[in-house]
């Protein structure tokens, strides 16, 4: 971090060298710039993540409460991913997604891309290259992220309480809207946190499965730091996510987190 720091305020060039000349304007020439990725970036991150807390509660609760022996085989399964490669799995999503396959197929007949190409997500009957696909990458690679902490969140809550609510005549929905769900938020913010953060900072899914409209400020810095080797910006870059980050989990925290639900 301390060797980031000093690179984001040097100017020189890779052929005469850099030097630490306190230029903290780079700062605001690399914000100026590619504010585009970063917001691009966030929304992505964000939308990622909200599909993943979607998806991932009903599993995580399901794997907790009702799978029974078939419990560790259903953990297994998820994290079952991990065994293969990051960059394996996103160009799998590839032929998923690839043009006239069966869920581009299946999304068109049912008539789920008009809506999206509406929104701007798609373009016409194709999802590759688009904002879907690459949010569609970020949510498988990350979900695991959030179903783990959601199960052991919600695999520490005291049954008796489900029987204590359903004795006092509370239905399930209501069960799970006064006793479940808040006992759970302490999974439900750690699972966020942990999904956001690294998919705020990706590269490889808007790369293999975007376009040039669709590149996240991840891409910006790898190429800043391999092809364009302006080493200051892509420093400056880095710093400028990270405390944005910092600043909206700081803020997340705050209003959500595990100490307010005490």
């Amino acid at each position: 971090m301390i060797y980031q720091a000093s690179t984001s305020v040097q100017t020189g060039s890779l052929e005469k060298g850099f030097e630490v000349t306190w230029h903290f304007q780079t700062y605001w020439e690399a914000l100026k710039e590619y504010y585009p990725q970063f917001v691009r970036s966030l929304l992505y991150a964000g939308t990622a993540t909200l599909l993943c807390l979607l998806l991932g509660y009903p599993l995580a609760y399901l794997i907790a409460f009702k799978a029974g022996r078939w419990r560790t085989l259903l953990l297994v399964l998820v994290i079952a991913p991990f065994f293969t490669s990051f960059l394996i799995r996103t160009l799998a999503w590839k032929t998923i997604l690839a043009d006239g396959g069966a869920v581009v197929g299946a999304l068109d007949a049912l008539h789920v891309l008009d809506v999206t190409s509406w929104l701007g997500w798609t373009e016409g009957n194709r999802v590759l290259a688009t904002p879907m696909a690459v949010v569609c990458g970020l949510t498988y690679n990350f979900l695991p992220f959030m179903i783990l902490p959601l199960y052991t969140s919600l695999e520490r809550i005291d049954g008796r309480l489900h029987e204590a609510a359903k004795d006092l005549y509370a239905s399930p929905a209501t069960t799970f809207r006064k006793v479940t769900f808040p006992l759970s938020m302490p999974g439900v913010v750690s699972g966020t946190l942990l999904t956001f953060i690294p998919a705020s900072g990706d590269y490889v899914n808007a790369e293999l499965l975007g376009s040039t409209d669709t590149k996240m400020v991840g891409n910006v810095i790898q190429s800043q730091f391999l092809r364009v080797l302006d080493y200051p910006t892509a420093a400056a870059l880095s710093f400028i996510l990270m405390a944005v980050v910092l600043l909206m989990v700081t803020v997340y925290i705050r209003r959500a987190g595990t100490e307010d639900l005490v």
